[in-house]
């Protein structure tokens, strides 16, 4: 009996895993680059910068160069304690484009961030916002006009992506496949019709939508979500287009440490718990089966359980991971070493136990 159920469970979990991974591939399969749309109007480009000189510095010059005929540059300084005012200072004085705001107080019920995506949002003279963080940089100059290419009139949203750069150590590899798996997620849904989320490092919106909306207003005590949760609760499939490719590519520089990389993550999966309920049911199923797969598939070994089935069922999931990891990088026009993709996919099991129940129980993270 005890072996029935785990048998039974085992293959339920396999089932709704495939059946997960076939609507994230045949998704990104179906995206074309094409667009047709050939309005060039104009785009702000808003960024929230706290003690960021050495990161402006290599961002703004790749911001400068962006072959895009209407656009604007601004940057929120957020009380640096560097030299990021004079930097952004000096740099107003030289280059046209560049507009910098100033906080100099914080309301005490508002979260940093959002304080200064808020006034940045507000200075911005144009009606399409594009989102990014100082510490990132766009894989070439093509990068605002691929992303307002696809900002039609209809848009109210364009989700992009952001890649972390490689370099050498497993921590910086597992960043980079917990990146790709959550794009597959956000992206693979947004592209069957149900965007829950966006990322902030490469995202735009229309300010008339976030005034309507009072912007952050719902959550503005809470660190994070100034990205996601705003996406998750106007985001529809008739006003939200995806952007994807080279061009329209952000790379950003990933954590150097575990811990930071948690606290990174436990900040950002924290306000998973305000997502609508439908996105919580669709997510959490996935999640939940892709652990029970491992630990009852682990069970099922120990015990030597009809092995011959529980291996075919193994073989046809991890295919279909590898062929959905491969479509999912063509499409975003990233590379990944996939030698160690299964190892990836256990261990992301514990990673996600970890900082799940830590995001869940915790009340408290900051914006850094």
């Amino acid at each position: 009996m005890v072996y029935d159920i785990l048998l039974i469970s085992f293959f339920a979990c396999t089932t709704i895993q495939i059946v997960y991974y076939t609507i994230y591939v045949i998704s990104f399969s179906r995206y074309k680059k094409d667009s047709g749309y050939t309005d060039q109007s104009g785009i702000s480009v808003v960024i929230c910068a706290h003690d960021e000189e050495e990161n402006l510095r290599n961002l703004l010059p790749k911001l400068y160069d962006q072959q895009y005929p209407e656009y604007e540059i601004i940057v929120v300084e957020d009380r640096s304690n560097d030299g990021t005012y004079d930097l952004l200072l000096e740099e107003t004085r030289r280059n046209t484009k560049l507009k910098m705001v100033k906080v100099n107080h914080k309301p005490d019920n508002f979260n940093a961030k959002k304080y200064g995506l808020t006034l940045g949002i507000k200075a911005a003279k144009h009606d399409r916002i594009l989102l990014t963080d100082a510490d990132c940089e766009p894989h070439n100059n093509q990068w605002i006009a691929s992303m307002a290419a696809r900002f039609d009139d209809k848009a109210q949203f364009n989700l992009g992506f952001s890649f972390y750069t490689a370099t050498k150590g497993f921590l910086n590899t597992f960043i980079r496949f917990e990146t790709l798996w959550t794009a597959m997620q956000y992206i693979g849904m947004a592209l069957a019709g149900r965007p829950y989320m966006g990322v902030g490092r490469n995202l735009a919106y229309r300010k008339a939508l976030f005034i309507s909306k009072k912007g952050f207003t719902p959550h503005l005590g809470l660190t994070g979500g100034d990205d996601d949760l705003f996406v998750n609760q106007h985001a529809t499939k008739e006003n939200t287009r995806i952007t994807l490719g080279e061009d329209a590519l952000v790379y950003s520089h990933p954590k150097k440490s575990w811990k930071a990389f948690f606290r990174q993550k436990t900040r950002h999966l924290s306000v998973g718990k305000y997502y609508k309920l439908s996105d919580k049911v669709i997510l959490g199923t996935f999640s939940f089966t892709h652990i029970l797969f491992w630990l009852i598939l682990t069970i099922l070994l120990l015990l030597r359980i009809e092995l011959y089935l529980v291996a075919g069922s193994f073989l046809i999931r991890t295919l279909l991971i590898y062929l959905t990891f491969n479509v999912i990088c063509k499409k975003l026009g990233v590379k990944f070493n996939f030698w160690g993709l299964v190892f990836l996919d256990l261990i992301f099991v514990f990673y996600y136990l970890i900082t799940g129940a830590t995001a869940l129980f915790t009340k408290r993270v900051r914006w850094s």
